[in-house]
């Protein structure tokens, strides 16, 4: 990879943070046991170094199943307010593993979801964990791939694929 491409991905990559860590709401497709896709749509937050993805759920939704039997997700984020159809288009989406977060790492990543989200404290904690089978729980998404769309900063090639590896 030249020096040129290597600060385009670096540049492209920093950009890919800043449209997720501005987004609310993000959408996640998981796979059924037949192979069916299925989305849904859940608040989130998100930390880099390495890039993943925060959400509560309860255990019994049809994405947490899902995940238990099939971790790889894929997923997006719109980073736009919508006005109409033709207007210029910025987004993020994903491909990566996601898992509930065991209640030995809840300390390290329980407060990312909660800084972002205030009201998320009381529906997601371990001292609720321990009470309540059913109780929201804690998923993380291990990002592996961006896929950035931004037809502003690149009209003329708007998507752009940063890879992160098998480490992320």
């Amino acid at each position: 990879m030249s020096t040129s491409t290597s600060n385009a991905v670096s540049a492209d990559l920093a950009l890919t943070r800043d449209y997720v860590r501005d987004g609310k709401v993000m959408q996640i497709a998981t796979l059924a046991a037949d192979g069916e896709p299925v989305v849904c749509n859940l608040w989130y937050a998100s930390s880099f170094d390495p890039d993943r993805l925060l959400f509560i759920s309860r255990p019994d939704r049809v994405h947490c199943r899902n995940i238990r039997a099939d971790r790889r997700v894929g997923g997006a984020v719109l980073t736009i307010e919508l006005d109409g159809l033709g207007q210029e288009v910025q987004g993020v989406s994903f491909a990566g593993t996601a898992r509930q977060v065991p209640e030995d790492a809840a300390d390290d990543l329980l407060p990312i979801y909660h800084r972002r989200w205030p009201a998320g404290a009381s529906l997601a904690n371990v001292e609720r964990w321990r009470e309540d089978a059913d109780a929201h729980r804690l998923y993380e998404i291990r990002v592996h791939r961006w896929t950035l769309f931004d037809e502003i900063n690149h009209p003329d090639d708007p998507r752009r694929v940063i890879d992160l590896g098998s480490a992320a």
